[in-house]
């Protein structure tokens, strides 16, 4: 593990630089980590998704860290100021719950991502590839080119796995000059035929199986991204859920 916060260290001063160089980025808000509750919940709405979750008078602002939801339940919810650091303290606390053995772990996550938070999300991916973690991921752009980016810089390719909605011809430009560097992809040409959402759906299921853990980035209006972590928990995987707004 020392090598692995070492790695993060170095990381963590080259995301500062590269912030710091930028005019703006997309979106500066802080990430905040929960464990997805309920197997069974209602599903009307994002609303109704969060309430479930989280209770009725749920303010949408109020999410704590991993490492706190670890320690003291989803309930116990303490104030954090946002900003840079905390948003890498929070990743920090990730990977160390990460220390018994790697895992197989699948990433999903909206297309809408910003500068900052892929280069957050490109630091974990990175990390857990460096301690021995399959990553499992799809091809879109946004968070799972973050995610492909991230394993690929680690050099070690047999530790990821992307897994495609549809045929590789499908994919966007952008994406398929990424994936050239990936020798493990999966794709769905059977698939080809089906609206892109449904296709995608069938994906995050088939990437659910081969996983223990499941990462997901999200907006709380997400409602593909919110029914993949339902699916997950309800198949006892280990769901990190992460809001971008």
């Amino acid at each position: 593990m020392l090598a692995l916060h070492r790695a993060l260290r170095r990381e963590r001063r080259v995301l500062v630089a590269r912030a710091s160089s930028r005019d703006a980025c997309d979106d500066d808000g802080t990430l905040s980590a929960v464990n997805v509750g309920g197997d069974d919940a209602a599903t009307n709405g994002p609303r109704e998704d969060l309430e479930f979750s989280f209770g009725a008078d749920y303010g949408g602002d109020e999410l704590m860290s991993q490492g706190e939801a670890v320690v003291k339940g989803v309930s116990a919810v303490a104030d954090k100021p946002s900003g840079l650091t905390l948003d890498v303290d929070y990743l920090q606390e990730l990977i160390a719950i990460q220390q018994d053995c790697p895992k197989d772990i699948g990433f999903f996550g909206t297309r809408n991502m910003g500068f900052l938070h892929q280069q957050l999300i490109e630091i974990l991916s990175y990390a857990l590839c460096l301690t021995g973690n399959h990553i499992y991921t799809s091809g879109a752009t946004g968070t799972n080119a973050a995610v492909i980016r991230g394993a690929l810089r680690a050099e070690q390719p047999e530790l990821l796995t992307v897994v495609l909605p549809q045929s590789l011809s499908k994919q966007p430009r952008e994406s398929r000059e990424l994936l050239e560097s990936v020798t493990q992809i999966i794709e769905a040409p059977e698939n080809d035929d089906m609206p892109l959402v449904q296709a995608s759906r069938i994906c995050n299921d088939t990437i659910v199986s081969k996983v223990k853990q499941v990462i997901v980035f999200a907006f709380h209006d997400s409602r593909l991204l919110l029914d993949t972590c339902r699916q997950a928990k309800s198949s006892k995987k280990l769901v990190t859920l992460f809001f971008l707004d």
